[in-house]
Formats: structure tokens, C-alpha cells, sequence
């Protein structure tokens, strides 16, 4: 039976600001871990962590880019596993909508299976607490705004 990790967040920021933070490299390696993303239909790319062999992980997600509807959707493949056997072969979707003067963020990750049943706890929860990061970093970039 496969279970999808599900997060709906609002933020009280224009869906244009939650948007880098999904999709500039060096705003997503401050809520989520490095990377080398882009939001280009087709766009391969790489995040990387400290590995974690009891969840036979090496630390290396692969990813390719899907759907992109700029500023509203973003799609991709989230491939991980431990020396090139893949464990998760998974799916990431954002979904921004423009809602009372900010954005409802939606999150959906699909595809874990009986194999990749292990990660789901632990990827739900990350999910969960990193997401709430972007409100933190939306708040910070703001207030040195108005400073």
C-alpha cells in the first residue's frame, strides 16, 4: 500500500517569495539541505546530506524536474537509496495558492512503497519542521527589508 506524506502551510507572504524559496539553490539550502535546482522543465539535479546508513541512505537525492507552472506548481522525481541501488523512487509536489493576502503552500510526496515504507516517518516529520523553516526565512529576509 503505497503513502503519500501530505502538508498544506500558509505563509503571510506573496506566492512570488515562497516560490525562491522552493526553487533558488541557495534559499532552499537554508530550510531544506544543498542542492542544485532549477525550476526548468526536464532540469536534472541533486540534493545532498549527511547520509544515513541505518535508513539505507547515502545521502545523494537524484531529481529531474517534471511539471513547472511558475509561481503555482512545481513537479519532481526525488530518487534516493545507498551506492546507486534505489530505495525511494519518489514524486515532490508544490502547489502555491494566492490566498488572504498570502500563500497556502501545499506539499505532496508520493510513491513510498513496502521498501521505502522505513522513510516515511522520518521524511514526513522532516518535511514538516523544514517547511515551517521557509516561514522563519520569509519573515527574517522581510524584517532586514524594513529595517
Amino acid at each position: 500500500m503505497e503513502q503519500t506524506i501530505r502538508h498544506t502551510v500558509f505563509y503571510n507572504h506573496p506566492p512570488a517569495d515562497v516560490w525562491e524559496y522552493l526553487t533558488k539553490p541557495e534559499l532552499v539550502e537554508q530550510w531544506l539541505m544543498k542542492s542544485d535546482i532549477q525550476p526548468v522543465l526536464g532540469h536534472e539535479f541533486s540534493f545532498t546530506t549527511k547520509p544515513l546508513p541505518q535508513f539505507n541512505f547515502d545521502g545523494i537525492m537524484k531529481c529531474r524536474v517534471i511539471e513547472v507552472v511558475p509561481i503555482k506548481k512545481l513537479v519532481y522525481t526525488w530518487q534516493g537509496g545507498m551506492n546507486g541501488a534505489v530505495t525511494l523512487d519518489s514524486m515532490v509536489e508544490w502547489t502555491l495558492t494566492e490566498k488572504n493576502g498570502g500563500t497556502e503552500l501545499l506539499l505532496e510526496h508520493t510513491g513510498f512503497n513496502e521498501v521505502s515504507a522505513v522513510a516515511f516517518g522520518p521524511m514526513n516529520e522532516g518535511w514538516r519542521r523544514n517547511i515551517n523553516k521557509i516561514s522563519e526565512l520569509l519573515d527574517q529576509k522581510n524584517g532586514n527589508t524594513n529595517a
